[in-house]
């Protein structure tokens, strides 16, 4: 299915806990459609690596939301294997994925402003479509009019495991510590007050537990071309 060209204003929004497989699935999804790919989610670690160099108590959300409008946050969304992000026009996309701005992450995008600011950096990315957008409220908030909504899970275990061996660089980083700040991140972002992790009512829940990558892939895929032969 060649959707990108076909339907330019076609979104697909992929939402989940930490470890479900979101980038993977959603990368694969707008290779194998032909569409645009953007990590939000990337856009709030960049948010707080920023403010952790610049020493800002992320522990303080109107520390946070004092400097929230003062980083650069930049995001290439053409090419789904090539995604970057870059703040003050230094390229960030492998600093933000150590444990110590995953561990962060959470209290800076629980602040109001850093949401504000980012949706709508994020809103104006997807513009008018053709594009595949991973993240934590997407099908709720960001883009609720988003024609493919997919809630994609999988067990606690399954979650950690995959999130451990992304972090096989450091050491302290075994299942059972990443399952123990995984719980601790869920749980702050299922019960933040703005824009928390909810499934949306009219998204597709999809458990990747027992599913390989292409097998995930290929079941979001069919999702699209059964919503976009609807159109």
């Amino acid at each position: 299915m060649n959707a990108g060209p076909q339907e330019p204003t076609l979104v697909v929004a992929v939402d989940g806990p930490s470890g479900s497989g979101k980038s993977s699935t959603a990368r694969g999804v707008a290779r194998a459609l032909r569409l645009r790919y953007l990590d939000t989610g990337a856009m709030y670690r960049a948010m707080t690596w920023w403010m952790l160099r610049h020493d800002v108590d992320v522990s303080d959300p109107a520390a946070v939301a004092a400097r929230a409008d003062e980083p650069v946050i930049e995001m290439t969304t053409a090419d789904p294997d090539a995604p970057a992000v870059s703040v003050d026009g230094v390229d960030v996309s492998g600093p933000i994925r150590t444990r110590e701005v995953t561990n962060a992450v959470s209290a800076v995008s629980a602040v109001p402003e850093v949401r504000t600011r980012l949706v709508a950096l994020q809103r104006e990315l997807i513009g008018d479509g053709g594009i595949v957008v991973e993240g934590r409220d997407i099908g709720t908030v960001v883009a609720p009019d988003a024609q493919v909504k997919v809630f994609l899970t999988a067990s606690q275990q399954a979650r950690a495991q995959r999130r451990a061996a992304e972090l096989t660089a450091d050491p302290a980083a075994t299942v059972s510590t990443t399952r123990s700040e995984m719980d601790t991140r869920d749980r702050l972002d299922s019960t933040r007050a703005t824009s928390p992790l909810l499934k949306a009512d009219d998204a597709v829940e999809v458990d990747s537990t027992e599913f390989g990558l292409d097998e995930v892939i290929a079941q979001i895929v069919k999702l699209a071309e059964e919503r976009v032969a609807a159109l």
